[in-house]
């Protein structure tokens, strides 16, 4: 049965409209970006479908353009369309960081951090550059590494913190792993890194490690 010939409170659209799209299944929100299903199957069995072949949303999201467009239903349009969606939560996440802003809110760091790092399939050492008030200049990828590990070189922060003027730094990298615990060799480099900053009165705030479903601090374990 066509969706249109669904109850109005069981269509996906509707149900948005009325209760919020918090309230919608993974595969009802996928079901409006999708629009239309195939023959016999309607856009939220399709999105059903289609979840459970590339195994939950994130998957989907994180996939290949070869990958997506090889699934029965989807095409260029519908992988160009979930890249655009992405990227506009992205740069919604953004925007609450804005520059010129105060960091008023750990919750809404961890939440960018993890949507910039979390989907790399290679290790990445980012900085957000702050003021002497804590308000933020910018956000970098400073280094790129392998699956295991990012070389970090300090004195290559500290010069990038001086030509942008930072008086502090909140530092982020994340674990292709998946597992955000920090290792030995991740306090070490914090470690050097806060000491090299430290003789510029460049402060490091903290230090935030990306897992898959967990970000770390090392402010909040008393290491910084």
């Amino acid at each position: 049965m066509s969706i249109r010939h669904w109850p109005e409170g069981e269509r996906p659209r509707e149900k948005l409209m009325s209760l919020g799209a918090g309230a919608l299944s993974d595969a009802e929100l996928l079901a409006i970006l999708l629009r239309v299903g195939v023959r016999g199957r309607s856009a939220v069995d399709l999105a059903r479908d289609v979840l459970v072949a590339f195994g939950g949303l994130r998957s989907l999201l994180e996939a290949g353009r070869d990958e997506v467009c090889a699934q029965r239903g989807l095409g260029m349009a519908t992988y160009v369309q979930l890249q655009a969606s992405m990227e506009v939560c992205r740069r919604h996440l953004e925007s609450q960081l804005r520059k010129g802003d105060a960091l008023t809110s750990p919750a809404k760091v961890r939440t960018y951090l993890a949507a910039q790092l979390r989907h790399l399939d290679h290790e990445a050492f980012a900085a957000i550059f702050l003021d002497s008030q804590h308000r933020v200049i910018r956000f970098e990828i400073l280094f790129h590494g392998t699956l295991d590990s990012a070389s970090v070189y300090p004195r290559e922060v500290v010069k990038r913190a001086l030509a942008i003027g930072a008086g502090a730094l909140i530092l982020a990298h994340n674990h292709p792993s998946g597992v955000a615990e920090p290792s030995n060799a991740d306090r070490r480099i914090t470690e050097r890194l806060s000491e090299a900053l430290g003789l510029f009165d460049i402060r490091v705030l903290d230090h935030f490690v990306v897992g898959d479903a967990e970000v770390v601090s090392f402010a909040e374990r008393g290491w910084l």
